[in-house]
């Protein structure tokens, strides 16, 4: 009973802390003049991803490298297979190559750098991990640079144009809804993965599987009201830049810091299928921006059925 409490309580924690986190950096955005593309491959996409980041910390610090690292590995694969399908099953989704193009390649070239990093050391070491955070600082920054060249801010369409919304005349209350939101996640996350592992020991289930599961669908919950908060809204390219930069933040950011403060061992069941399905997933995105097709509702469909097919191999596993 007190795992399970302390299960749900982390991902009612980080469900909330998530929201206010991304609602109150998106205001303070807003006040300061940013598009509504980098305040999603930014603030929101870093915000999102947040939970993973003390998670992934808080379980390599305990002890347990397979909710590390499964987190991230899980949660990037359930943002494309799982929240992106249901953002294109609530609106097709079309895509402009020349303005997404490169954030999608990235997030495949991340996805590929993660899988052979993996196989050929068997272990994120800090080395490593200042080389992730490095790149991650490198993108930050072109974002940056690009966003201030002037590129257009409406990559990504989505049904009829929709009106930003007026920026907040104050920015100390939307940063105190950020800071507010910030310290319930650390809180959600403490919560999680003391309850993630304590289950895991009492089912017979590996660290791994709890946290390609359980922690990566709990810690993506911000990705999740994001996105779909974006697609209801007609926000296409904040619902795109929210998920390709989460995921790009998760692997070089998230595995970058948590490696630096504590190597991550690589654990033995994550294997072959686990990096295929991490790549695959991403190669997704990156193919319907190239052929720039309009992600229709029986593709959301598609993506979901292999997210539920992955699921249950991962348990039969």
């Amino acid at each position: 009973m007190e795992v399970a409490f302390q299960v749900v309580a982390g991902l009612v924690l980080l469900a909330l802390g998530g929201e206010g986190l991304i609602r109150g950096s998106v205001r303070v955005a807003r006040r300061l003049g940013l598009s509504e593309l980098l305040i999603g491959l930014t603030l929101v996409g870093f915000g999102t991803s947040f939970p993973e980041l003390v998670t992934s910390i808080d379980a390599a610090l305990r002890g347990s490298p397979g909710i590390a690292l499964g987190n991230v590995v899980g949660s990037n694969i359930s943002n494309v297979l799982l929240i992106f399908a249901l953002a294109v099953l609530i609106r097709p989704i079309a895509f402009y190559p020349a303005a997404t193009g490169r954030d999608a390649v990235l997030g495949v070239a991340v996805s590929v750098l993660l899988a052979a990093l993996a196989i050929a050391f068997g272990e994120l070491d800090r080395w490593l991990g200042a080389m992730l955070a490095g790149l991650l600082v490198v993108y930050m920054a072109s974002v940056w640079r690009v966003e201030r060249i002037g590129r257009p801010a409406v990559t990504v369409r989505v049904g009829k144009p929709h009106a930003g919304d007026p920026a907040p005349k104050a920015l100390w209350p939307s940063a105190a809804i950020a800071f507010g939101g910030l310290g319930l996640v650390v809180f959600g996350a403490d919560l999680l993965v003391k309850g993630a592992v304590a289950g895991a020991r009492i089912a017979g289930i590996s660290e791994t599987v709890i946290g390609l599961t359980v922690v990566a669908i709990g810690t993506s919950l911000p990705e999740l009201v994001a996105t779909l908060a974006a697609a209801l809204r007609g926000r296409a390219d904040v619902a795109f830049g929210t998920i390709v930069g989460s995921n790009i933040y998760n692997i070089l950011g998230i595995l970058g810091v948590t490696a630096l403060i504590h190597p991550i061992a690589m654990p033995a069941d994550i294997g072959f299928v686990d990096w295929a399905v991490l790549v695959g997933s991403s190669m997704v995105l990156l193919v319907l921006v190239f052929t720039g097709v309009r992600a229709k509702r029986y593709e959301g469909s598609l993506l979901l059925t292999a997210y539920c097919g992955y699921i249950a191999y991962l348990l039969v596993r």
